[in-house]
């Protein structure tokens, strides 16, 4: 490929990788839309996050998680390191700002499935990423859903159904609101966000100023 030939993103400084977050109610579908976009987009990247929580059988330090003390934990909190951070059933989970940078800056795309309290600290942190929230079409509907797995007792489902109440209210802080009721449909949609995104302005830094430069010679 002569070098006119190449994409223009890599002619002029290459393309910048976005964040896509993703929130819902559990019971919205949402880990179902994540493994449909990974499939078809394998090239997202993996940010390893941070807790303090003790390491279980065949996690590895450095691979599943940094597995750290609360007071290291606390004292990078407190720095500034974390993108975004959560205490859960007692334990610390963040995840460092540095490496999420570094990827976004190497051209690569990362998806975060979070929840809203998360997704709201990293829109503070990375305001350009482009965060979706899943909804249920109807309450029954997220009812339903939740009573069909079968896993869980009706304390847990009505917690559920209370905390997803909070959830909604939070949606009118994401930039696109899909509505599981049909699959086919929100996953059409998630992915032409994902792929729309990919071509916004923000990303593509390099690309108008080296066209520019190439009539500015002529």
């Amino acid at each position: 490929m002569r070098p006119t030939d190449a994409p223009l993103d890599n002619l002029h400084g290459g393309r910048k990788g976005q964040c896509l977050v993703l929130s819902a109610p559990s019971g919205a579908g949402k880990s179902t839309l994540v493994a449909r976009l990974r499939a078809e987009f394998p090239g997202f990247a993996y940010s390893i996050s941070c807790t303090t929580r003790a390491p279980r059988q065949g996690e590895e330090d450095g691979v599943h998680y940094h597995f750290l003390t609360r007071e290291t934990f606390i004292s990078r909190r407190d720095a500034g390191y974390f993108a975004e951070w959560a205490e859960v059933h007692g334990n610390f989970y963040g995840t460092p700002k540095g490496p999420v940078e570094e990827m976004l800056g190497k051209g690569q795309d990362i998806l975060f499935d979070i929840d809203v309290q998360g997704a709201m600290q990293l829109k503070r942190v990375f305001p350009q990423a482009l965060y979706v929230f899943i909804l249920p079409p109807t309450r029954e509907v997220l009812e339903k859903r939740l009573r069909g797995r079968g896993t869980d007792a009706e304390d847990v489902i009505a917690k559920r159904l209370k905390n997803a109440l909070g959830e909604l209210k939070e949606a009118a802080n994401f930039d696109y609101l899909i509505i599981n009721d049909d699959l086919e449909e929100a996953a059409d949609e998630l992915r032409a966000v994902y792929v729309a995104g990919r071509a916004r302005a923000v990303c593509r830094p390099g690309l108008l100023p080296g066209l520019l430069a190439q009539w500015e010679s002529a």
